[in-house]
């Protein structure tokens, strides 16, 4: 059995003065003790944290003492764990170099370099040209984020956003790439992504609202005033936001308005940036669709007519309406395709069956297909457009979690790889010390969780081992058993390292979102138990010995299992965790609530949904029961999930946990969502979260 933990010489906890404030939604009153917590000028905070109220600040930082006090034993641990982290990275690493006419471009990294370098070399060279240095552009700085980054089509600007608050507010600047010098173009409060029309003179970038939303599309024209800059496109559904990129073929530059499950996209001819935008198909609720772009044609991949899992149409450039949509790959139901490449031969899909990806190439000339196959029981893979359209060559990754990175290139005609890079492990790695698995949980409604798991040789399997259950669950978003550096400290040491691929991802096809989000979203929560339960069922550990994790919207998961399940967990940690769905939901001014109501449910306007959220948001299901170790991190300038949720939460656990458990909060009081920005700063966040893991198990020591 596991070390209790000691508290012995513990300060007493903060504690959080309860201030009520009640409201009244649906005939229902609610109570809220902590709402003192958001600051009423949170949206100045996210530009200038000195700004922070002083109670609030003085109450965030008394919890980041009594924090650093409750696991001040694990110190040297979490020193050995950053240096064992620290030594599994390659110090100059670098990528595969990308080409692109007469260049090929790559980011590397220098030794002791905390941030990447954009370099680029003329074509099938060797040296470099540093065209941006993260580590002298971030110097002096406690936070800094590289955003977007686009060089023009005639190689000669490198556009670039930049973030130095953690608040994914970013400002856009443009470098002579002859002279190194930068333009005194200066475009601040954008979302950072920047797409370059032919003329190599003219970019489209997204501009936020006051609210941090974005919603409007503006052209610059590189030497003129930003003041003069021409709105584009203006999104008046404050429930949809933009995005921007631009078809590998150069032809077209594309808008792309969306929320959780609908969008709709237009085109501007990228010879004529100053052209009209053109509709490809008005937004209809439940539509999806991508638009690429081959010839006279555009390559739509559509889930309308039926197709969850989506199918592939084409229809002339000229008349690109729904109306004149052919089908070219049908539907077929469980295959969903993830993500299409379009080149000047081929055609590329990645999809996923039976929760395993695959790659599958079409030539364009005869509809020939052929896989990219893989061996491994359970693995991650992706795929890399690239810079250029007229490429037989494909690049994409491939790893498992016994498996280090792969980069290939594959020629698309010949049918031949060629591996170009490996991950290096400078501390050495053998991935025959270690095992991975595939197992299903069985779930109480007949379905079956994938569960991934990871282990060291020799690791005993008789259910004495710790197990580290990492889920997530939302948005469709699928967690890939991929290779993870870190994770190996955990292993190392004889923990089992398990993912659940719960409802609420896309592992199991389109059907496996849906059945965990909105109405169905008790799915999500249900399955991560299943999981942990399977997995003591399996023998592999014990009902109170699973420490469990998940970030943003897997932070709210964790929330919820804490509540719904506390003795199957010995531990729960909560990265910037979103556990006050309920008040969030109802607020509208924040950032991210109107695009989440199709992913939640409006509580504003419908009760039933108002009850369903009630029914689970972590914060509003706090109750005086025993809870097990529980460990929140926030950062004060997020604005996806502000630092005052997880603030809230632990002020209540805190109060009503009957258990003797750690409970215990960190807000990092200079970043934002990702946590500290630099490679090495993240690795201390990660130590920490694995010393407080390993503290509780009592294997702190080993």
């Amino acid at each position: 059995m596991h070390a209790p933990v000691s508290r012995i010489e513990l300060p007493a906890p903060p504690v959080a003065q309860r201030k009520p404030v009640v409201s009244t939604h649906h005939g229902v009153t609610l109570t809220d003790d902590y709402a003192w917590l958001r600051a009423d000028n949170w949206q100045d905070v996210m530009r200038e944290p000195a700004l922070l109220d002083a109670d609030i600040r003085a109450y965030l930082e008394a919890e980041n003492a009594y924090t650093q006090a409750a696991l001040g034993s694990t110190a040297a641990l979490q020193a050995e764990l950053f240096q064992e982290m620290k030594g599994r990275l390659k110090p100059d690493d670098s990528t595969v170099p990308a080409p692109d006419g007469p260049f090929e471009y790559f980011a590397n990294y220098v030794a002791g370099g905390q941030y990447p370098r954009l370099c680029r070399r003329a074509r099938n060279s060797e040296g470099e040209h540093v065209l941006l240095d993260g580590n002298a552009e971030a110097e002096g700085k406690p936070y800094w984020d590289l955003g977007g980054k686009a060089h023009s089509p005639d190689h000669r600007l490198l556009a670039y956003s930049v973030d130095d608050k953690g608040s994914e507010l970013y400002t856009i600047r443009i470098r002579d790439l002859e002279t190194g010098r930068d333009h005194t173009d200066e475009i601040p409060d954008t979302r950072g992504e920047i797409v370059w029309a032919n003329d190599s003179q003219t970019l489209l970038y997204i501009r936020l609202d006051a609210n941090h939303r974005p919603l409007f599309v503006y052209r610059h024209r590189i030497g003129t005033p930003v003041s003069e800059d021409v709105l584009v496109y203006e999104e008046k559904d404050i429930g949809f936001y933009v995005g921007l990129d631009k078809t590998l073929s150069g032809k077209f530059l594309i808008v792309d308005a969306h929320d959780h499950q609908s969008n709709e996209v237009y085109l501007i001819d990228a010879d004529k940036p100053d052209s009209p935008l053109v509709l490809v198909e008005k937004r209809v609720h439940g539509h999806e669709y991508q638009v690429d772009h081959h010839g006279d044609r555009l390559i739509i991949t559509t889930n309308s007519g039926g197709a969850e899992d989506f199918r592939i149409c084409e229809t002339p450039a000229d008349k690109p309406g729904q109306a004149n949509w052919r089908e070219i790959l049908a539907h077929k139901p469980g295959r969903l395709i993830i993500d299409v490449a379009v080149f000047k031969d081929h055609l590329v899909r990645l999809e996923r069956e039976d929760s395993l990806p695959r790659i599958i190439v079409r030539a364009l000339s005869d509809g020939a297909e052929h896989a990219i196959a893989f061996g491994e029981e359970a693995y991650a893979l992706g795929m890399s457009e690239g810079y250029e359209f007229d490429t037989t060559t494909l690049r994409f990754t491939y790893s498992s979690m016994t498996t280090p990175a792969e980069t290939y290139d594959y020629d698309m005609a010949k049918r031949t790889r060629v591996l170009r890079k490996r991950q290096e492990i400078p501390s050495g790695h053998n991935p025959a010390d270690y095992v991975t698995r595939r197992l299903f949980a069985p779930a109480a409604d007949g379905e079956t969780v994938p569960v991934s798991i990871l282990y060291r040789k020799g690791t005993p399997l008789d259910g004495s081992a710790p197990l580290f259950l990492y889920g997530y669950g939302s948005y469709g978003i699928s967690i890939p058993a991929s290779f993870s550096t870190t994770r190996l400290s955990l292993v190392d040491r004889g923990f089992i390292f398990a993912i659940a691929h719960i409802r609420g991802g896309k592992d199991k096809g389109y059907h496996w979102y849906t059945d965990g989000k909105l109405d169905k979203k008790l799915n999500t929560f249900t399955d991560f138990i299943a999981s942990g339960e399977h997995l003591v069922a399996q023998g592999l550990t014990k009902r109170g010995r699973i420490v469990a994790n998940g970030g943003s919207a897997g932070g709210m998961l964790m929330g919820v299992v804490a509540n719904m399940a506390p003795d199957l967990f010995l531990g729960i940690i909560a990265d910037v965790p979103f556990v006050d769905v309920l008040n969030t939901m109802l607020d509208k001014d924040l950032p991210l609530t109107p695009p989440e109501w199709p992913e939640w449910g409006n509580p504003i306007e419908s009760a039933r949904e108002f009850e369903i959220i009630r029914s689970y948001s972590p914060y509003d299901n706090v109750e005086a029961k025993a809870y097990p170790h529980i460990f929140a991190y926030g950062g004060l300038t997020d604005p996806r999930v502000t630092y005052w949720e997880p603030a809230k939460w632990i002020a209540k656990l805190r109060r009503l946990n009957t258990s003797d458990n750690l409970v215990l909060l960190k807000t990092n009081m200079e970043a934002g969502h990702g946590g500290a920005s630099g490679r090495f700063e993240q690795l201390r966040e990660m130590a920490l979260d694995y010393a407080f893991a390993l503290k509780i198990t009592g294997l702190a020591a080993v």
